[in-house]
């Protein structure tokens, strides 16, 4: 089994188009926590034409409601939402340039396909694991959202944060592709230069 990747985020276009379903990453670097509430708000902003607080182009999203954090510690329990109940509201986040998704489990066929249309990845995130991801968090601020609490946006700094690339760019999905195929797809990938 190969060794992780590590792959810096924010990350550019032609680092997330080398990568391919079934590799494994360590990811580091900016994301923003989002669950329903706050899809539902960023999708309302976008229809009226209304640009949000924090720069989405090239962000990563992080499907998940932090904990508190507990003293001494930058954020709480951080384990990934389940990632359809985002389905509705995610082609209209990634027209507001939002490249990389983080959650747990499959997605709608259309989500791959606006995936690939707009050259994102939708990255799975080990469900059950909240206080070892929250480990991985060097920091938290809220970023934006402050009434919805827990389902705020919240801008986190990851420090090697394992993911899984579930879906990638060019519409391979270890979902639907089956263990071998996804295996195969993982091999055939082409070398990446993922460090800035």
């Amino acid at each position: 089994m190969t060794s992780p990747l590590p792959l810096s985020l924010p990350a550019t276009q032609e680092q997330l188009a080398c990568l391919r379903a079934g590799q494994s990453l360590l990811l580091s670097g900016t994301v923003y926590t989002a669950r329903d509430a706050a899809h539902l708000h960023l999708r309302a902003m976008h229809r009226a034409g209304v640009h949000p607080c924090v720069d989405l182009h090239g962000a990563a999203l992080y499907y998940c409601g932090p904990c508190p954090a507990p003293e001494g510690r930058p954020i709480g329990s951080c384990g990934p939402t389940t990632a359809g109940r985002m389905d509705e509201t995610t082609p209209d986040i990634l027209k507001m340039g939002v490249r990389v998704l983080i959650g747990k489990g499959p997605r709608a066929p259309y989500v791959a396909q606006a995936l690939r249309s707009f050259g994102a990845v939708y990255l799975a995130a080990p469900g059950g694991a909240g206080a070892l991801l929250a480990s991985c968090v060097v920091s938290s601020r809220l970023a934006a959202f402050d009434p919805l609490g827990t389902e705020a946006l919240w801008q986190l700094e990851l420090k090697d944060f394992p993911a899984i690339v579930a879906i990638d760019t060019a519409g391979g999905d270890i979902y639907t592709a089956g263990p071998q195929q996804a295996r195969r797809m993982m091999e055939e990938a082409s070398p990446c230069n993922l460090t800035k």
